[in-house]
């Protein structure tokens, strides 16, 4: 919905509103900027989608002046807090969540943060207690980037914007190279950049603006109790999210893939509402229509559901037309061809809509992924898979079984570290992310919380709001609204294993005749990278980057790195991803020289 910025500390105007300047893509219906206190200046950057009158612009100040927020997201609770503040007294001027969000923090400061249902990052600033509140949703919908430096603290919705005031000491952190090259992202807790950071999910920070003393609370939404996982409580509740989600002043359209996540969600929403939404499905040319075929699966939807289809083809031609375009709007580097399928995709839908609704996060909460299914089954039998693989077997079979093998360890969290890693993981990293392995109950459900909070946060909705943001659209996620994580949460290990595969998804899309949908084998989203592997128009345009990039920072990357970037045209089986990796790296480290 919007960008914020915030400094904290003795600061010239000028570098607020450069900050500010750098996201207004974020927000680009209002821009605004205002030095709270001697030591706090704070700036926001909106895209109206509720209330589109100019009350709600940000920062947004109470009325008697003791408190002002900016902030980038939705809240989907905000009519039921705004109740529970018009049953205490208060008088509103205007129907946005941004002003319920500023006086229930007003009235509850941190220990507010837990009622809130939504994606958010927010700055808070209470003039009366001399605090400034700082968090972000536990499902990290939203981004959120700070940094200490010249005695100073940064806040940011992007990295980009506080390297921009922070030039100096921003160089290049090397140290990233392995994870983005095993796991396609940076550290979960670190940037590209040596000196910003992220700010963890599911986390608030109150920085007292007299002694700048910080007291950090992790948090996590109130569990619903009584709530009893099955087919029928997700459909309810998903049906609830997707009246939430769409809900806009602004155009409405849905990314639809035709896959079994957005074509539930698109169902629901027509038939509660019987109005067909614009629908973007990415094509590719007919050379490649028998592998990739979104579009006739979204066709036949259309056939039960009717949607305004918006098809929007790609060609490795119009991938080289837009690059220069797409790796300027990339904030942090991120190894997933999904990026720029969403970037074309937001591109186009920005013509019409303002608000553009994903499947993201259903894989990770209800299993949908091949991984954990290969993991469902070491699970079963880990000795006898075990054994297997000390017979060496596994070295001529095909790809995706030799990467299964070679991911087997004793160590079941060390097992689904491998699975989910691009290729097999040096021993010092794999020690290294163990520590960051959750600890619930479990071992299916701890690989799910693994995706969830690594995977899902740190590459698919990075790249959807940033693909979104560049173009001023929001991109909202019905499947990450709070109950059905509740849902999630509440699920036993047996349960998970029994609806392995998105069963319940997949039931109920049969329960409305979908079943050629549910039906559907699982491809993923992203370009065709296997099939343009052996084109040399591909390799003559990505090859020479990835070569200059190894002679200019070859000695800071693992082995494995260096090899394959060394000599990119002796990729074999599915490293054809890392080479797209490698190239897009290449071409963001190059941007960040000019």
């Amino acid at each position: 919905m919007c960008g914020i910025n915030v400094i904290i500390g003795t600061a010239e105007q000028r570098a607020i509103q450069s900050m500010m300047q750098a996201t207004i893509h974020r927000g680009p219906d209002h821009s605004d900027f205002c030095q709270v206190s001697d030591n706090l200046f704070m700036a926001g950057n909106r895209l109206k989608i509720l209330d589109l009158s100019e009350m709600a612009n940000q920062p947004l100040w109470t009325k008697e002046k003791d408190a002002v927020l900016v902030w980038n997201g939705a809240l989907y609770n905000y009519q039921d807090l705004r109740n529970k503040l018009l049953e205490l007294g208060h008088q509103f001027t205007s129907n946005s969540d941004s002003e319920v969000l500023l006086y229930w923090l007003k009235l509850h400061g941190v220990n507010g943060i837990s009622s809130l249902k939504g994606m958010f990052s927010l700055a808070f600033a209470d003039l009366a207690q001399k605090e400034l509140l700082i968090a972000r949703d536990p499902s990290g919908e939203k981004p959120l980037y700070f940094a200490q430096a010249n005695g100073n603290w940064y806040f940011s919705s992007e990295a980009k914007a506080i390297r921009q005031v922070l030039s100096n000491i921003s160089e290049i952190n090397t140290q990233q190279f392995p994870y983005y090259f095993f796991l396609r992202h940076a550290h979960p807790e670190k940037t590209f950049f040596e000196s910003i950071q992220q700010f963890p999910i599911g986390t608030s920070w109150v920085i007292n603006l007299e002694n700048g003393e910080k007291i950090t609370s992790p948090w996590t939404p109130h569990i619903i109790e009584g709530v009893e996982p099955s087919v029928d409580a997700l459909t309810e509740n998903l049906k609830d999210a997707v009246l939430k989600n769409f809900h806009a002043e602004r155009p409405v359209g849905m990314m639809l893939s035709g896959g079994a996540d957005s074509s539930l969600i698109y169902a629901l929403w027509y038939e509660e509402t019987g109005e067909p939404l614009p629908a973007y499905t990415i094509t590719f040319p007919k050379n490649f229509k028998n592998k990739y075929r979104d579009p006739d699966f979204v066709r036949k939807l259309n056939g039960h559901y009717p949607l305004l289809h918006r098809p929007i083809e790609i060609t490795l031609e119009k991938v080289q037309g837009n690059w220069v375009e797409y790796i300027k709007s990339v904030d942090q580097p991120i190894g997933d061809s999904a990026g720029f399928l969403t970037w074309m995709l937001a591109k186009e839908a920005a013509k019409d809509i303002k608000v553009l609704i994903s499947g993201a996060g259903a894989d990770e909460l209800f299993a949908g992924y091949n991984r954990h299914s290969a993991f469902a089954t070491y699970l079963k039998n880990p000795q006898l898979w075990l054994n297997l693989r000390k017979l060496g077997l596994h070295q001529f079979l095909p790809t995706s079984a030799f990467k299964f093998m070679q991911s087997l360890s004793e160590d079941p969290s060390a097992t689904f570290i491998q699975m989910a890693a691009l290729e097999k993981l040096p021993s010092i990293l794999l020690h290294e992310l163990k520590q960051h392995y959750p600890k619930s109950q479990g071992e299916l459900k701890r690989a799910l919380e693994w995706d969830r909070t690594w995977y899902l946060v740190n590459d698919v909705l990075k790249i959807h709001d940033n693909a979104c943001m560049a173009h001023g659209i929001e991109g909202r996620a019905p499947f990450l609204d709070h109950e059905m994580i509740a849902i999630f949460q509440s699920m036993t290990e047996t349960q998970h294993l029994e609806q392995l595969g998105k069963k319940w998804i997949k039931a109920a899309l049969n329960e409305r005749g979908l079943r050629f949908i549910s039906k559907r084998k699982k491809l993923g989203f992203g370009l065709p990278l296997a099939e343009w592997m052996s084109d040399k128009a591909f390799q003559n345009w990505v090859f020479p980057p990835i070569n200059q990039m190894a002679k200019d920072w070859g000695t800071h990357f693992p082995e494995e790195m260096r090899t394959l970037a060394t000599a990119p045209h002796k990729a074999k089986g599915r490293q054809f991803l890392q080479i797209w990796n490698l190239f897009l790296l290449a071409s963001w480290l190059e941007q960040q020289k000019l």
